[in-house]
């Protein structure tokens, strides 16, 4: 899998941030839902990236900087076409070794609590997150779980 940094432009990226997108309505309620629009993942603190295998789009992720030691992961999707490839572990392995560096020591991130969410909970937990109390500007949420790990000397 070839992962390239993407302005979020190409048709494939914006169907899969839209299918990213509906799949967070289809599974929690609004007021719970943090995923990010194609402008706010085109700000300035985001990097955004996507996967391909030849010129077939796998997945894609993302990594907003919350301040110059901490990191928060968005946007971590699989192409349904692909799932249980290996696609979000590539990603996510990706962002890891792009968060040290940058010389961050944090690296959180927010997901669902419901059992759609589980698979992604157990791949994060898998790398070495443990569960958090909300960071940033998230606040205690039942539909939300928040995860972290400390990546210096990892």
């Amino acid at each position: 899998m070839k992962i390239k940094i993407d302005d979020l432009t190409g048709n494939a990226v914006k169907e899969l941030v839209r299918e990213h997108l509906q799949g967070m309505h289809q599974s929690s309620p609004p007021e719970s839902i943090h995923a990010l629009g194609f402008e706010q993942l085109r700000s300035s603190e985001i990097t955004f990236w996507s996967g391909w295998e030849g010129t077939e789009l796998v997945g894609c992720g993302a990594l907003k900087e919350l301040d110059d030691h901490h990191g928060e992961i968005k946007s971590m999707r699989t192409s349904s076409a692909h799932l249980r490839k290996g696609v979000a572990k590539q990603m996510l392995k990706h962002i890891i070794e792009e968060a040290k560096r940058r010389g961050y020591l944090r690296l959180s991130l927010e997901t669902g609590s419901q059992g759609a969410f589980e698979p992604a909970r157990r791949l994060y937990a898998s790398f070495g997150f443990l569960y958090c109390e909300p960071f940033s500007d998230y606040s205690e949420d039942p539909n939300s779980v928040f995860m972290t790990m400390e990546l210096k000397g990892v």
